[in-house]
């Protein structure tokens, strides 16, 4: 049996701060989605100015992230190579969705909606730096 970390409303408090941050910096009108580790909601913010189709985007994302454990750019990559039959899965193959990991497990997402792919995905990562080192998708402490 696995034990594994469970996000918090604080914890999930404090990814949407951070990411919100580095959307303001930046001057984005995003939408920011978080989920558990299951996909379901525990966060959606859209700042003012983010088109309404945004509020459907983002979630979407994180959801694909949650399911799959890798960042929704990895779908996207996968049907710009030509491998359409993934759009049968239910997923959202746009980058801007990035997983939270603890010890090697998905406990969550975030995804980000409203700018350019590279941007939301920057957006979602610097939610997730903002629990601490180990967590985003890939580090080192994941390894």
């Amino acid at each position: 049996m696995k034990t594994t970390h469970t996000l918090t409303l604080d914890d999930v408090r404090k990814i949407a701060a951070a990411a919100e941050a580095e959307a303001l910096r930046n001057g984005w009108a995003v939408c920011i989605a978080i989920c558990d580790a299951g996909g379901h909601p525990l966060w959606l913010q859209r700042l003012d100015g983010a088109a309404p189709m945004t509020a459907t985007v983002a979630p979407a994302k994180a959801h694909t992230c949650a399911m799959s454990g890798k960042p929704s750019k990895v779908y996207e990559e996968m049907v710009n190579k030509g491998r359409t039959s993934a759009l049968s899965m239910p997923i959202t193959p746009l980058e801007g969705g990035e997983p939270i990991c603890a010890n090697g497990l998905t406990i969550g997402a975030v995804g980000v909606s409203g700018v350019q792919a590279a941007q939301d995905a920057q957006i979602a990562r610097a939610g997730i730096a903002a629990l601490g080192e180990g967590y985003l998708y890939g580090s080192a402490a994941q390894s």
